[in-house]
């Protein structure tokens, strides 16, 4: 350390209150506070009155999300929306209004709030939070099972771009999203490659809640969405694989079995793609190191560094190619299968 440097404690402060921040964001979306001023500004008592708020308190929450850009007032003091408070508005492509009520919510709010424990045991923290291992929750929780798919929905469309910005779809005749939930990722690659057919591959019930999204973005006769396990069989046919925030849900014994489990459908010159979070090396800001405690606390997966892809993909019959950074927070993970002997 510089011996000239100074302890930063204004940074620090800020780290510290950014929980205060978030879980204002939270408040003014679980009111639906962005949807009610995306059309026409309102006053703090029009905006009580229609989320049965008292006013003085509405007033001091809009004030704080005002100051971080979530809103802005006019000349009247009627508070209208931003561009940052558009991503939270739910009628929007790419909203993250679900994204937030999961993230944000109760139950992973007392998640995160075992941190440490899950430090010192090395163990995911969810069910000791929650009472209900992570995936059983949502399947008997609708309303966050429905903001889990709305929230992956959302993120995907930030990410999907990314993705089609660096890799070529074109070249494949079949592509099969392995855990592609309800089929945002494969659409936007559809969408792009009309000439491309397409598979979704998740449990059932996430599959069930696709179906209508694939029929109304006119896909139905290019896209099948079929239901069962990844660690049990994958759907064969397909001359790219993709698997889309998949493996950082699992720890490394049952990634390589979900891994394997493509193995074993693949032909030898078919091909895998990744697309999950990067580690870089070094001591700076990543968003993979902060994903990486969230998946720790929830599921006990994580996000990994170059060298750990290479070694979960080889330990499942898979040579890793080429790693593609994106323009958001994924990069590209490519990889052939090791032919058999």
């Amino acid at each position: 350390m510089d011996a000239h440097a100074q302890p930063d404690f204004p940074r620090m402060f800020e780290i510290v209150t950014s929980f205060w921040v978030a879980r204002a964001v939270h408040a003014g979306t679980v009111l639906g506070l962005p949807d009610l001023v995306a059309e026409q500004s309102r006053t703090v008592d029009e905006l009580a009155e229609l989320t049965g708020t008292e006013p003085r308190s509405l007033y001091r929450l809009l004030r704080a999300l005002t100051g971080v850009g979530v809103f802005r007032t006019d000349e009247q003091a009627r508070y209208a929306s931003t561009p940052l408070g558009d991503t939270l508005r739910s009628d929007l492509p790419g909203s993250l209004a679900s994204f937030v009520q999961l993230e944000l919510g109760d139950s992973h709010h007392a998640t995160w709030g075992r941190l440490v424990e899950s430090v010192r045991s090395g163990e995911p923290v969810f069910e000791r939070a929650v009472s209900q291992p992570i995936w059983e929750f949502f399947e008997s929780t609708p309303v966050m099972n429905e903001h889990l798919g709305k929230a992956m929905t959302g993120l995907t469309a930030m990410v999907a771009d990314a993705v089609l910005d660096v890799y070529d779809f074109s070249p494949y005749r079949r592509i099969v999203d392995v855990g592609g939930g309800e089929g945002g990722f494969l659409t936007a690659i559809l969408r792009a490659h009309p000439e491309v057919l397409g598979t979704v591959f998740d449990l059932p019930h996430v599959v069930a809640n696709g179906r209508p999204r694939i029929a109304g973005a006119g896909l139905a006769d290019r896209c099948e969405m079929v239901g069962g396990s990844f660690f049990e069989k994958v759907p064969e046919g397909g001359d790219l694989y993709t698997m889309k925030w998949v493996l950082h849900d699992w720890n490394d014994e049952s990634s390589i079995e979900i891994l394997k489990s493509c193995r074993r459908t693949m032909s030898d010159d078919a091909r895998l793609l990744v697309v999950e979070a990067v580690v870089p090396d070094g001591d700076g800001f990543a968003p993979g190191k902060i994903i990486d405690l969230n998946m720790m606390v929830l599921s006990g997966g994580q996000e990994r560094t170059p060298d750990e892809f290479q070694r979960l993909l080889a330990a499942a019959g898979f040579t890793l190619t080429r790693i593609l950074p994106t323009r958001s927070p994924s990069s590209v993970i490519e990889a052939i299968p090791i032919p058999a002997t």
